[in-house]
C-alpha cells in the first residue's frame, strides 16, 4: 500500500514538471518568433529633428543664432513578428520589403554606402555654401573608401565595407589615380601591403593582386578586388573658414540643404535663422541645386514634434509632404525650394521672430 502511495504521489509530480517544461518550452519558441525570428520587412517611422549647429565648428565663424537650423531623419529598423503587429496600430509606420532598401547590397555594403553619401554630402554642402558665402576653396582628395567586397574576389577575407584605404606598399593613395600608378607596374600575384583604417583602428594586410577586367576596354589589369570610390575635401584659403564636421553618427545625402544654411549663417553677417526653428531636408550639389528625397512625410512628423516653425521641401517632394503636414494638422510653414539661393531669399526677407 505504501509503495502505490508513492507511486501515484510522484506521477502527479513528473506530470507537472513536464508541463512546466512544455510551458518554458512554448514560451521559448514564442519569444523567439516573436523578437529573434528575423523577417523580409524593415519598418520606417519618424526619426529626428536635430540641430544642426553642434554638428560643425568654423574657428572664424559667427555661431551666433536666436533660432536654429535643424535636419530631419527617418528611422529604420529590420522588423521582427512583434514590431510588425505593432506598426498595424501606428499610422506612421511605413512597412517596406528589406530588399527593396537593400537591393543587391549587404546590411554591410549598404550601411557603408549611406557614411560615404554623407561625406559626399557635407563636401557638396559645404561647396555650396562657400560659393554662396564667396569664400575661397578648392578640392583635394583625401583617401579611398571601400564600397563593396564582391563575393567572387578572393581578396573580399581581408577588406571590410566602409575601410579607408590610406597607404598601399608604404605610399599613400588620396584617389584613384594614386593607386593605379602604384599598381600598373605590377603583375597579377604579385604581393602589397595595404594600410586600412577600420572602425578607427589601424591594420596592414598582406595580399596578392588579382585579375580586374576593365569593362570598356575588356583588357586585364592587377587590383586589389574591391570596389572603391575617392573621398575628397573642401579646403579654404583661409584656414579660419574651415568648416570641420563632427561624427553624427546619422547616414545618407538629404542633410545637405540645411548642412549648407547653417555654414552661409556662420560665414556671414547677421543672423539668417531670424529667430525661428527652421527645420528641412532635401541633398544639395556643389553648384546649389537641392534634391529630392525619400521618406518626406516621416522628416515632416519628426520636424513637427520639435515644433518647427518652417520646413524646407525640394520641390518634387512637396506634394507628399503637403499631404503628411495636412493629415497631422501642423502649424509648420511648407516651404518648396529648388536652390540654396531660394531658400537664402526666403529667410533673408523673412521678418524677425519677436
Amino acid at each position: 500500500m505504501g509503495m502505490k502511495d508513492g507511486n501515484n504521489k510522484r506521477r502527479p509530480r513528473r506530470r507537472e514538471g513536464l508541463r512546466l517544461l512544455l510551458y518554458i518550452f512554448v514560451v521559448a519558441v514564442m519569444v523567439y518568433v516573436c523578437v529573434y525570428m528575423p523577417t523580409p520587412y524593415i519598418i520606417y517611422q519618424p526619426g529626428s529633428a536635430n540641430e544642426v549647429k553642434p554638428m560643425l565648428s568654423i574657428a572664424k565663424g559667427d555661431t551666433e543664432e536666436r533660432g536654429t537650423f535643424m535636419m530631419t531623419t527617418v528611422a529604420a529598423s529590420y522588423a521582427n513578428i512583434a514590431m510588425l503587429v505593432m506598426s498595424v496600430f501606428n499610422p506612421n509606420d511605413e512597412v517596406a520589403k528589406k530588399q527593396a532598401r537593400l537591393g543587391d547590397m549587404s546590411e554591410d555594403e549598404y550601411a557603408a554606402e549611406q557614411v560615404y553619401m554623407m561625406s559626399d554630402s557635407q563636401s557638396s554642402a559645404m561647396e555650396a555654401a562657400y560659393r554662396e558665402a564667396k569664400v575661397p576653396f578648392s578640392i583635394v582628395p583625401e583617401y579611398l573608401f571601400v564600397f563593396s567586397t564582391p563575393d567572387d574576389s578572393v581578396n573580399n577575407k581581408y577588406f571590410k565595407p566602409g575601410d579607408r584605404i590610406e597607404e598601399v606598399n608604404g605610399k599613400p593613395v588620396p584617389d584613384n589615380t594614386a593607386l593605379a600608378d602604384i599598381l600598373k607596374p605590377m603583375n597579377v600575384g604579385d604581393e602589397v601591403t595595404v594600410k586600412l583604417l577600420r572602425s578607427g583602428k589601424t591594420l596592414e594586410q598582406k595580399l596578392k593582386l588579382i585579375p580586374i577586367k576593365d569593362q570598356k576596354t575588356g583588357s586585364t589589369r592587377a587590383g586589389l578586388g574591391v570596389t572603391i570610390a575617392t573621398m575628397q575635401t573642401v579646403k579654404t584659403k583661409d584656414p579660419g573658414h574651415q568648416v570641420q564636421f563632427k561624427d553624427t553618427r546619422i547616414g545618407g545625402p538629404s542633410a545637405g540643404l540645411m548642412f549648407s544654411m547653417e555654414i552661409v549663417n556662420q560665414l556671414t553677417p547677421g543672423d539668417l535663422t531670424k529667430g525661428y526653428r527652421v527645420a528641412g531636408t532635401g541633398t544639395i550639389d556643389k553648384n546649389g541645386t537641392v534634391g529630392a528625397i525619400g521618406g518626406v512625410q516621416h522628416k515632416i512628423v519628426a520636424a513637427d514634434r520639435e515644433n518647427a516653425d518652417i520646413f524646407f521641401v525640394p520641390k518634387d517632394n512637396y506634394n507628399e509632404a503637403k499631404a503628411k503636414a495636412d493629415q497631422i494638422k501642423t502649424k509648420m510653414k511648407l516651404v518648396q525650394v529648388s536652390t540654396l539661393e531660394q531658400a537664402m531669399d526666403y529667410m533673408n526677407q523673412l521678418q524677425a521672430k519677436s
